[in-house]
């Protein structure tokens, strides 16, 4: 980490992303992997209020967005946070396996969007071939669908891709009781 060049902003933020008070939340793959999948609900979830109450007649979605905000910023937090802040930190906070880590997981969220946005291309033709109506009905949504899953898929990539901390090492040495540590 380069100290010398943060900026007070910096330290902060480097301060937020590196609390562990919730880091039982994260510690292992497995929680990760649940933390990921509750926010990626949530955010479908999200999504569907945001254009029942944009698009559609759903008034129902007026008191359910709100609902969900909450909920989705925790579990957005708490992938930032087992993550120490990957996305969040600005370069100069990161060091320079940070830096390759970030770069790795936006290759591979741009990857999985490049394939979100082929499967999208590819049911819109299938139904301008068949002749299906209400096409123009649905560009809208499913524009702005792919566009929420493009910005959020480098979190979602790195909450899947993050190494297991210390909290988990000392853990498994707890089990073993000896020290030993598994690799895995």
């Amino acid at each position: 980490m380069k100290t010398e060049q943060m900026t007070r902003y910096d330290r902060r933020m480097f301060a937020l992303m590196n609390r562990r008070e919730a880091e039982a939340l994260y510690a292992t793959a497995g929680r990760r992997r649940l933390v990921v999948a509750v926010h990626i609900a949530l955010t479908a979830a999200s999504i569907a209020a945001w254009l029942g109450t944009v698009v559609g007649e759903g008034r129902w979605a007026v008191y359910v967005l709100p609902a969900l905000l909450l909920p989705w910023c925790v579990a957005t937090g708490l992938i930032n946070a087992a993550t120490r802040g990957l996305l969040e930190l600005r370069g100069r906070a990161l060091d320079e396996r940070q830096l390759a880590e970030k770069q790795r997981v936006v290759a591979r969220a741009h990857r999985l969007t490049t394939w979100v946005l082929l499967t999208a291309a590819a049911a819109v033709g299938a139904l301008t071939l068949s002749g299906g109506t209400g096409i123009e009905a649905l560009a809208f949504p499913l524009l702005f669908a792919v566009f929420v899953v493009h910005w959020i898929a480098p979190l979602w990539v790195a909450g899947l891709t993050a190494a297991d901390g210390p909290m988990h090492d000392e853990a498994v040495a707890d089990e073993h009781g000896d020290g030993s540590e598994t690799v895995g």
